[in-house]
């Protein structure tokens, strides 16, 4: 071999790892949800991607599918992520979760989720998911005692407490005896309204006003967490005081929330999604449990409800806003 020869095979040699990097395959994540997915959401699933060394444009994409609120739209967007064919599908809430694990026993599922992934069917355990289908756990219905010890304390006459639940929510059932079984441990008498649509939120509010609620209590649902703006605009015309379970609604103009970090969860689903397009199975990685969880109050909205808030509860909140 001549002196240029081995040069020529040393420069050659160098190019390599960039050849092989521009080569690189581009994984892609499905993103399945049953409704819109904020910034913020969407933002810590692509950080925590990088995180594990998938950056979008470069070495992974996601594919986005919304259902708007139509539920009944799930099965085909998930039979279209499938037919795509996707290397994983990360879902939002229950709803996007049950159609992806119809439409595929093979493509990687994570899911997030408030509700029990084991009494869904979506896994057999937590400690050990089987199949093709893992992923994250926050609390929901558990904390429904701890929302209503919380909407005492700022509304210590509330008798009488609505809770808005809306009834295609496979959660819902259980959700109402929680909060059933906490207002009776409280001396509460609970109004429970169904609500699917905006005419029914609208219905039930106007209920709530008739019968003179002291208060009212969402039930955790992706639905209306996309109605934000409508339930605070509510709430504020009929002077309720409306206990939240996400930070997002009273940030917005809402009075109090307290729930766990929704951020959080869609952080660690981002890593599960990393873990996985590296190699790892869905059967392997335990289901895992958000156990971050924030209270948040609204100073200027519970002023506009003539509402005092306690110095000990403004102390305990996470997050005042002024």
């Amino acid at each position: 071999m001549t002196r240029r020869d081995f040069i020529t095979l040393l420069g050659g040699a160098a190019t390599w790892p960039l050849a092989a990097r521009a080569q690189q395959p581009m994984a892609l994540v499905g993103l399945l949800t049953g409704v819109d997915l904020d910034d913020q959401r969407i933002g810590e699933i692509r950080q925590s991607l990088k995180d594990t060394g998938y950056v979008e444009g470069r070495n992974v994409a996601i594919k986005y599918r919304s259902a708007g609120g139509r539920l009944d739209r799930l099965p085909a967007l998930a039979a279209e992520l499938v037919a795509d064919p996707v290397s994983v599908i990360l879902t939002a809430a229950p709803p996007a979760a049950l159609a992806a694990k119809a439409a595929t026993g093979t493509i990687p599922i994570i899911f997030v989720t408030g509700a029990d992934p084991v009494d869904l069917g979506l896994v057999s355990s937590f400690n050990r998911p089987g199949g093709n289908v893992t992923g994250i756990s926050f609390v929901v219905h558990p904390l429904a005692t701890k929302r209503l010890e919380l909407l005492r304390e700022l509304v210590p006459n509330a008798r009488l407490v609505g809770f808005l639940v809306n009834p295609a929510n496979p959660t819902s059932h259980s959700q109402i005896e929680d909060i059933q079984a906490a207002a009776h441990a409280l001396g509460v008498e609970l109004l429970v309204r169904d609500a699917s649509s905006e005419r029914e939120i609208e219905a039930a509010f106007t209920s709530f006003a008739q019968q003179r609620v002291n208060a009212v209590i969402l039930h955790g649902d992706a639905f209306f967490g996309s109605r934000g703006d409508q339930l605070i605009e509510l709430a504020a015309r009929h002077a309720m005081p409306t206990m939240y379970y996400l930070r997002e609604f009273v940030m917005a103009g809402g009075l109090i929330s307290y729930g766990a970090s929704i951020a959080d969860a869609y952080r660690l689903a981002g890593i599960y999604a990393g873990r996985i397009l590296k190699g790892e199975k869905p059967a392997d990685l335990p289901v895992q449990q958000s156990a971050k969880f924030e209270l948040v109050v609204n100073l200027k909205t519970a002023k506009a409800l003539g509402l005092t808030v306690p110095l000990t509860l403004q102390a305990s909140a996470d997050e005042v806003i002024e």
